[in-house]
């Protein structure tokens, strides 16, 4: 579904109690709506946004260069890229959500100077892409491995769930009866699908609640090797905004901490946390159902005791930092104990993050200034 914006304010500013803005703002070069971003290593990065607009960074945001428009020659200029991964310099993968035939996706090998349709939405007219999900490409057995999802909106009743084993040249369409659903995924972030090794969780929304869908996978789902694979389906309702076609769950993310002994060589144990974000965008302002938690994996979720102060439709653990950053229309917030509570960072205007790295509406880009977060 496409996720709408208000009109809130439009600078970093510091809030009380943060000496200095959080992010700082980077020259973009256009004034497109920006809803993808993926950070590479921090310093080398990827955007994208309407009128067909896709962004690189090769020193650390100081510098934005356009890159060609997909199907520029086409209808390119005329794609809303709310979804962009990436592995390198020269490969990445954009995701265009749109009505019917404006879902596709893209993919580069020669740093953005020439584009490949990889696939188009096959339920045209109907459809709606939402949020893809590729792991990163390990490029040691070429064509025979690059596991991907790709989740769409409903379509005669059914959510459109989409599975890659060789980096998005070919995908298939999953079937179960977890699938069937009156709600649907929210194009804000490309943050609704996340994995975690054989694991991988789709946020969705609803009128009625919002939920979790895990998919487990049994096999070797990560090569394309013609194996077998199982997959199992299971399902936990999210402490989450609900009630209405602006409200739900808008992204979700994951972090494993490891344990260790008197050495890094003594493992003993691994801890999986989850963070669901949303609420209603039509209601920035409300802080009522933005976030919630989990400690144990996603098997229990908890509403978050202190939430974030408005509508959120992104989130990402920052291991630099070791805290969680999660933002939205009308601003960001930290939270230093996995969830539970969450602290103002600033009253921006922003739709997607991948740290350090933040994009909103206009061509909004900033970096994460980690000196002036506040302490704990």
């Amino acid at each position: 579904m496409a996720a709408g914006s208000a009109v809130v304010a439009q600078s970093p500013s510091a809030m009380p109690g943060v000496s200095e803005p959080v992010w700082q703002m980077e020259e973009s070069g256009t004034t497109a709506g920006l809803r993808g971003i993926v950070s590479v290593d921090g310093t080398l990065a990827w955007a994208s946004g309407t009128e067909g607009t896709v962004l690189r960074t090769v020193d650390g945001g100081a510098h934005w260069t356009t890159c060609a428009v997909p199907d520029g020659d086409k209808d390119g200029a005329t794609l809303d890229f709310r979804g962009v991964q990436a592995w390198d310099q020269k490969t990445a993968i954009v995701m265009a959500s749109g009505p019917g035939e404006k879902s596709r996706l893209y993919k580069t090998t020669d740093g953005c100077k020439t584009w490949v349709l990889l696939f188009k939405n096959p339920d045209t007219p109907d459809g709606f892409f939402d949020s893809a999900y590729l792991m990163r490409e390990q490029r040691s057995r070429g064509k025979n491995e690059g596991f991907g999802l790709l989740l769409g909106d409903p379509v005669h009743g059914e959510l459109s769930v989409f599975e890659t084993r060789d980096g998005g040249d070919n995908w298939i369409r999953l079937h179960d009866a977890m699938l069937s659903s009156e709600g649907g995924a929210f194009a804000a972030s490309n943050g609704c699908v996340r994995g975690m090794n054989a694991t991988d969780d789709f946020v969705i929304g609803g009128k009625t609640q919002s939920v979790v869908l895990r998919l487990n996978y049994s096999g070797h789902y990560w090569l394309n090797d013609g194996s077998a694979l199982s997959r199992t389906w299971s399902e936990r309702v999210l402490p989450l905004a609900s009630g209405t076609e602006s409200a739900g769950a808008f992204a979700i993310s994951s972090h494993v901490t490891i344990s260790y002994g008197k050495t890094k060589d003594q493992a003993l144990g691994l801890k999986f946390s989850e963070v669901a974000v949303g609420g209603d965008y039509a209601k920035p302002n409300d802080s009522k159902g933005t976030a919630a938690f989990s400690r144990d994996g996603g098997g229990q979720w908890l509403t978050s005791a202190r939430p974030p102060h408005g509508y959120r439709s992104t989130v990402q653990w920052g291991e630099s930092i070791h805290a969680w950053i999660t933002a939205g229309t009308n601003g960001s917030d930290i939270s230093r104990d996995d969830g539970k509570t969450w602290q103002p960072l600033d009253d921006g205007n922003w739709n997607a993050l991948s740290l350090p790295f933040i994009v909103g509406p206009k061509g909004r880009i900033a970096r994460l200034n980690a000196a002036a977060l506040p302490k704990q």
